[in-house]
């Protein structure tokens, strides 16, 4: 038979072995904590991309991409490093339920948490959006729309619909006037009205009080000095000859004669390869056909240069009515006053053609 002493003894040690337990489940506790912690930790804010040739690269997400396609862009590229933690924070943050189109930069280091932060937020980075040399408005819609989250066909449906421009003078012939080539800073997924609105506010800020003037001493508008500039372009590669060349044209509209531009007859063919202009391209039937018509044609031939811009608004004042190219082929002119001049030089161009066996 048991006595109290014994009694006691067992439930002191009963007592121990308990502590000893619930000890032994807390420290357990504590520690898948702690572990848990880290993981968690390590998930959101342990460096979790990795880019190899560059400090930093370029994700672009388009309007109707999902998440499944956000992460093949992100895996084929090799950015993520623990795919996992990746995607348990982007579904803890429910971001696929908030996925942001646009251009987004990954620099090297960069941990979910900041990551998923820039991407949900819409956090973008603006692309540098160029263009120069181009030839046709529907070439310019092609241009951006490589460059940009924009449609071709939808650019030129905002120019159609754009109000203010039509309030500004443009037509469809004339849109080509309204972008300035050179460098824009663009969201990647810029709306076609908010592109249109960005390139008007360029082209009104291009065409400020000096160069207006410029123009209103030329009798010419902005437009009109586009059409001429976008002739000039198309006639010489040569910048130091250009207002040379703005003087010729702006002496025999001055004088109303025709203008007798040979790229204005290239664009009415639609045939940009054509070396040679002959008598038979300059029975086209068209409003473009410098050769038929007096005066500018309905709109630019080109998209031109703010070179050739320029040129026109400090065009020379000279009495030259002609000119031609150098029989040289250095892609310079000769200039002349009168008609006897120019048959001169321009007999000895068609010779230097026939040389090279250039006919057409």
């Amino acid at each position: 038979m048991k006595t109290i002493r014994t009694y006691y003894k067992e439930h002191i040690e009963r007592n121990k072995k308990m502590k000893r337990w619930i000890s032994g489940i807390l420290g357990l506790l504590v520690l898948l904590s702690v572990i848990v912690f880290i993981r968690t930790y390590n998930a959101i804010m342990k460096p979790n991309t990795m880019i190899t040739n560059d400090s930093k690269v370029s994700l672009y997400i388009h309007s109707d991409d999902d998440f499944e396609t956000i992460k093949n862009k992100l895996y084929s590229d090799s950015v993520i490093i623990n795919r996992r933690s990746f995607e348990w924070l982007a579904k803890k943050l429910d971001y696929p339920k908030y996925i942001k189109s646009g251009h987004y930069v990954i620099k090297d280091g960069m941990n979910n948490n900041q990551l998923l932060n820039m991407l949900r937020s819409g956090s973008q980075i603006p692309i540098d959006f160029t263009f120069n040399n181009i030839r046709t408005i529907e070439q310019f819609a092609k241009e951006a729309d490589d460059q940009l989250e924009l449609d071709s066909l939808s650019i030129l449906k905002a120019l159609n619909e754009d109000s203010l421009l039509k309030e500004m003078g443009f037509k469809e012939e004339s849109f080509a006037s309204l972008f300035i080539p050179n460098t824009y800073e663009l969201y990647w997924n810029i709306n076609p009205k908010d592109f249109i609105e960005k390139m008007t506010n360029e082209y009104k800020k291009f065409w400020n009080d000096t160069r207006l003037q410029k123009a209103k001493e030329i009798n010419l508008t902005p437009i009109e000095v586009s059409i001429l500039a976008s002739i000039v372009d198309k006639e010489t590669t040569k910048t130091s000859e250009m207002s040379r060349i703005a003087g010729v044209y702006l002496n025999r509209i001055n004088k109303r004669w025709l203008l007798q531009a040979d790229p204005t007859l290239v664009f009415a063919l639609g045939d940009f390869e054509i070396k040679r202009v002959l008598d038979i391209h300059k029975e086209i039937e068209s409003p473009y056909n410098t050769y038929k018509y007096i005066g500018l044609p309905p709109g630019p031939i080109c998209i031109p240069s703010i070179a050739a811009i320029d040129a026109v608004l400090n065009a020379e004042k000279h009495r030259y009515f002609y000119f031609c190219a150098k029989d040289d082929l250095s892609g310079f002119h000769v200039f002349a006053r009168n008609m006897r001049e120019h048959n001169i030089n321009a007999e000895k161009y068609r010779k230097a053609l026939n040389k090279k066996r250039i006919y057409k």
